[in-house]
């Protein structure tokens, strides 16, 4: 899919309804049991909201990846080699004041000239490259599947019916929130004349004294509403943003009459149909932001004093635009892979995923080939709350063929966490599964860059994978000996095991320990990340 967000909203339209690095032994964060950390009883400063993902279980209750603790504990002032990341994902804004200055530069391409200048095969990529051309707009692979009929029958007929059920759904939803923006605008016009003015509280309307049956149905929606979201125009622009989800959905993603792909003019089903794109990797629309977002979480420029700080600080993120606005390519996303090795990345961020994949050898191969050049690949687990193990519930790229043994030991695929420590850590969207999630990381309701110097809150296992991916290019800058394995089964390794059973799928009768749901057992940390990987690099540790 185009991304990896949570939509929270969903669940709004049915309400609506009436040490240091010298350490010879790992520290663990807290040092006995996580498991014995108080519950945080008060809500979140609008400081933490926007840097709960950095912070420590043991000073802060929040389960974060101690990223500020290893900075001021771990690396101070030690300079690093800069790690060139791989953001493969939509197009980003490589002008962002918080990203510009930590964009990767090919210096051996002369930008507009028209000339491979590099001869690397692709012509004036100074900054990545693009592989969806001028397109955006795309179907999802089951839709193209019913479209092009590919595959076996039995493909085709899974195909088919996941189309026509998701395009029922979508046209239902879409004309559920529209009905949900209707009767939320009208409440508010009412109330505002009512009151004088344009913006109100919850207490003003509690203030609201009326025998009016109309009046008081107003007042009950927009009391709701406003326990939702700070405001009534917040509301409604999310309300908007559901509209033009399911309108998408309904026009590109299960319209199988729609060709997104027209556009680029190659054959996305020959592998070896090349020379398309182009050298300009930019977001081409104002909503095309996951990108943005993703390589803010990853390396927005660090205490700069403006929007996030990126978990890592010494890295050049190359930007390989091959998610569009549905499901992405499997040609583009192997070509993008490859493209990213052979350029220099040695980690590479993955936060998009679909359940069908016509073409996934390709991948598979893309996969094998990054780790023959020992580059890290780190992909999102994906947001609908599944068990990946259970063979309905297929979820591609992943590193292994129906839960066998892995194809490659360079993959991390990571769910995400909320901020609130304790049996609702795990986010009710994630994905999990022993065998095809490695580790979980925060992830829900992560503030980082979006378009036009802009920043947002955003939430889904989308921004699980880059806080990994950040934590990677961390070890690789500090410790750029270590290989892409040894990396992973860090990362892995040095989390934070709580046993405590965490709600899966927000469904408070299913429940398990982390170690059931994930192949690790554990929550991401890069302090103690960072304290196991000098223990390795010195040989302290064998991995």
């Amino acid at each position: 899919m185009t991304s990896f967000f949570s939509k929270p909203l969903l669940g709004l339209s049915a309400a609506l309804v009436l040490m240091g690095c010298g350490s010879t032994a790992l520290v663990s964060t807290p040092i006995e049991s996580i498991d014995t950390t108080p519950l945080k009883i008060s809500d979140l400063t609008d400081a933490q909201k926007k840097n709960w993902g950095h912070l420590d279980l043991v000073s802060d209750t929040i389960p974060g990846m101690s990223v500020d603790k290893a900075y001021s504990e771990i690396i101070k002032n030690r300079k690093g080699e800069t790690v060139i990341v791989a953001v493969l994902d939509s197009g980003m804004d490589l002008k962002h004041e918080d990203l510009a200055d930590v964009i990767w530069t090919n210096k051996a391409e002369k930008a507009g000239d028209g000339i491979d200048n590099d001869k690397n095969g692709y012509v004036d990529d100074i900054h990545g490259y693009n592989f969806l051309g001028e397109s955006y707009n795309e179907q999802l692979e089951a839709t193209r599947i019913v479209r092009l009929k590919l595959g076996d029958a039995k493909l085709q007929a899974r195909a088919k019916t996941k189309v026509d059920t998701e395009y029922q759904t979508a046209s239902q939803q879409k004309q559920q929130y529209e009905q949900i923006f209707q009767t939320v605008k009208n409440a508010d016009d009412a109330v505002k004349k009512e009151l004088g003015k344009d913006l109100y509280t919850a207490e003003d309307l509690a203030g609201i004294e009326t025998t009016d049956a109309a009046m008081q149905q107003n007042i009950a929606i927009l009391s709701q509403m406003l326990s939702y979201e700070d405001s009534i125009p917040v509301v409604l622009e999310q309300v908007e943003a559901g509209i033009k989800h399911f309108s998408d959905q309904l026009n590109y993603n299960y319209n199988v009459d729609f060709n997104g792909r027209k556009e680029v003019g190659d054959d996305p089903y020959d592998i070896n149909d090349l020379g398309y794109g182009n050298g300009n990797p930019q977001n081409r629309q104002e909503d095309e932001s996951h990108g943005t977002h993703v390589a803010g979480i990853i390396g927005a420029k660090r205490n700069n004093g403006i929007g996030a700080n990126g978990v890592a600080n010494n890295v050049a993120i190359m930007s390989i635009r091959a998610v569009p606005n549905g499901d992405e390519y499997d040609k583009d996303i192997a070509l993008g892979i490859r493209y990213a090795v052979d350029n220099g990345a040695k980690v590479i961020n993955g936060s998009f995923g679909k359940s069908f994949s016509p073409e996934a050898k390709w991948v598979y191969d893309a996969i094998k080939y990054a780790a023959d050049k020992d580059v890290l690949f780190v992909h999102a687990a994906g947001n609908e709350g599944a068990d990946l193990d259970n063979p309905a519930n297929p979820n591609f790229p992943n590193d292994q063929v129906d839960n066998g043994p892995e194809i490659a030991d360079n993959v991390l695929t990571v769910g995400a966490l909320s901020s609130k420590y304790g049996s609702q850590m795990v986010a009710s969207f994630s994905n999990y599964g022993d065998v095809n999630v490695d580790v979980f990381a925060p992830g829900d309701e992560i503030y980082s860059s979006m378009p036009g110097n802009e920043y947002e809150f955003q939430g889904g296992t989308s921004m699980a994978s880059p806080a990994v991916a950040g934590v990677a290019a961390l070890i690789r800058s500090y410790y750029p000996k270590l290989t892409a394995s040894q990396v992973k089964h860090i990362i892995m390794e040095s989390g934070l095991a709580p046993t405590t059973k965490v709600i899966l799928s927000g469904d408070a009768a299913k429940t398990a320990t982390l170690d059931e749901v994930s192949t690790s057992g554990k929550i991401v940390n890069a302090y103690n990340a960072l304290i196991m990987a000098d223990n390795v690099s010195t040989g302290k540790i064998k991995l």
